[in-house]
């Protein structure tokens, strides 16, 4: 089935298309959301999307950015603006970076169904002009090891855009390839390591008293909401009560 994936930081969006769309009359399911660019951006390469709905208005990455990052790392990804605004400047800008379609909120189910009717059609002619061809470059770019992909992220995991697609294109793997080397080599995704060594800086930083908004732009993750989400799952404690122990014990 397609990937589909909501970025909206409005749950009453995510709540709307999911329940009111049969996604899978189009051949599609949604496998995420993210409530800004930035967490999309940090999750997209886990999540694989085929289509990706996203709301222009969202704090720290707008879907305009958004959009314009996403085509250059997946260029046949189609993604679906929704805005509240009727402005020629948005459109004219999503029609540069090759956005497949603009809609308006509040969001129609017949609209909706127009654009998934069409998508589907694309997707199936990308699938069909594609050919579903393996991966060439499977066995052949084996002169990096792991090790070194390893140690490229440990030098620059606090970077912004620091995701499988950039790793992946500075050492000359397709992404897919990497992503399963790397899985089947350490037994976790890139992604997940990328964040293991984000969260572990943010452990670090609280030892030196550092407060959430400091550390999230630290480690590349300029939404402070985005970055407390993942510490908790990451340490089972929020940073703030992390930072209340860790002064606690000082």
């Amino acid at each position: 089935m397609y990937r589909v994936m909501i970025i909206d930081d409005e749950p009453a969006i995510y709540r709307l298309l999911s329940k009111t769309i049969d996604w899978s009359a189009y051949n599609m399911e949604i496998v995420g959301t993210a409530a800004s660019g930035i967490e999309a951006i940090n999750t997209i390469d886990e999540l694989q999307p085929d289509v990706c709905f996203v709301d222009v208005q969202m704090p720290f990455m707008d879907g305009i950015e958004f959009a314009k990052l996403a085509k250059v790392r997946y260029p046949e990804i189609a993604i679906v603006v929704l805005s509240a605004y009727d402005e020629f400047q948005y459109a004219r800008e999503c029609i540069g970076i090759g956005v497949f379609d603009y809609r308006l909120k509040p969001i129609e189910k017949d609209d909706i169904n127009e654009t998934l009717r069409r998508l589907y059609a694309h997707l199936n002619e990308q699938r069909k002009a594609r050919g579903d061809e393996p991966d060439i470059t499977e066995g052949v770019k084996g002169s990096h090891s792991l090790e070194k992909v390893k140690e490229y992220i440990k030098t620059r995991y606090f970077e912004v855009d620091m995701n499988l697609a950039k790793v992946a294109k500075a050492f000359g793997f397709n992404s897919s390839y990497l992503s399963r080397k790397f899985k089947a080599e350490t037994g976790e995704t890139l992604t997940a390591y990328i964040m293991q060594c984000r969260m572990e800086h943010a452990k670090r930083a609280a030892i030196a008293g550092k407060q959430t908004y400091q550390v999230a732009k630290e480690i590349g993750m300029p939404d402070p909401n985005y970055f407390s989400r993942c510490f908790k799952r990451y340490t089972g404690v929020a940073y703030s009560t992390y930072l209340a122990n860790i002064k606690k014990e000082l």
